[in-house]
């Protein structure tokens, strides 16, 4: 293998999150959240803010917040500093968040400065454990998503599902959805949890995935036209 095959397949090579803890920016949106049925915010002055550096968190004048969310401990209200007049309400304070009349799942706001693209490949993808082939396609969706590695996303015909067990699991991304399923994985005796996932109603935005099967391939071994792809590092990757 080449130099430039070598840096293909380095699973480490992805764009990365650019936005930085602290970093602060207007949000276009109009920002709703409901709790109990009654609407407890309600603004089109939200602010993004990064309190970590991977996604950001809505920050809202505190005229736009109910007086009872403003109450609760989980608050905080900010009286001086760049923040100065804004609150943030922990996401779930809340029972949903609202970005104009589209329900955001996820645990955390869209990033503006994040980007996902679903596109169909001819690229030969393989997943094995231990050994054992646990998908074989021709034809997979490759997922781009920026911070996050590629993930390959196979029909179902093109799974064994005889190494799978489903799991009752259901997890929620911002971008793409919420999964309607996911999929132990047992070889030599052995049961990985949750190894495998799809989204049979996914957002609009990634419509290709629906129903696709995607594996984690922090846990198992992936080959790109016959050449193996090395395992990203990241808070998957130890999940077994």
């Amino acid at each position: 293998m080449n130099p430039a095959e070598a840096r293909a397949l380095d699973s480490s090579r992805y764009p990365p999150h650019l936005s930085e803890a602290g970093f602060m920016q207007p949000c276009p949106r109009r920002i709703r959240a409901t709790r109990g049925g009654e609407i407890m915010i309600d603004t089109v002055s939200a602010f993004y803010v990064w309190e970590v550096p991977l996604y950001p968190a809505y920050y809202v004048p505190s005229e736009d917040v109910d007086p009872s969310m403003i109450a609760l401990e989980s608050t905080q209200t900010f009286e001086s500093g760049p923040f100065a007049g804004l609150v943030h309400v922990k996401w779930d304070a809340v029972d949903a968040w609202f970005e104009e009349d589209e329900e955001v799942f996820g645990g955390h706001p869209r990033s503006p400065y994040a980007r996902v693209d679903a596109i169909r490949s001819s690229r030969h993808i393989r997943v094995e454990l231990g050994g054992v082939v646990l998908a074989e396609s021709a034809a997979p969706v490759l997922l781009f998503e920026t911070g996050l590695p590629t993930r390959h996303y196979v029909q179902r015909t093109d799974v064994f599902f005889s190494h799978l067990e489903r799991t009752d699991t259901v997890t929620y991304c911002p971008y793409k959805g919420t999964t309607s399923d996911y999929w132990s994985a047992t070889v030599g005796g052995k049961t990985h949890r949750d190894l495998a996932w799809s989204y049979a109603y996914p957002n609009v935005a990634v419509a290709a995935i629906a129903g696709l099967v995607a594996f984690y391939d922090e846990r198992v071994d992936t080959f790109l036209d016959g050449v193996p792809v090395t395992r990203p590092r990241t808070k998957f990757h130890e999940e077994e």
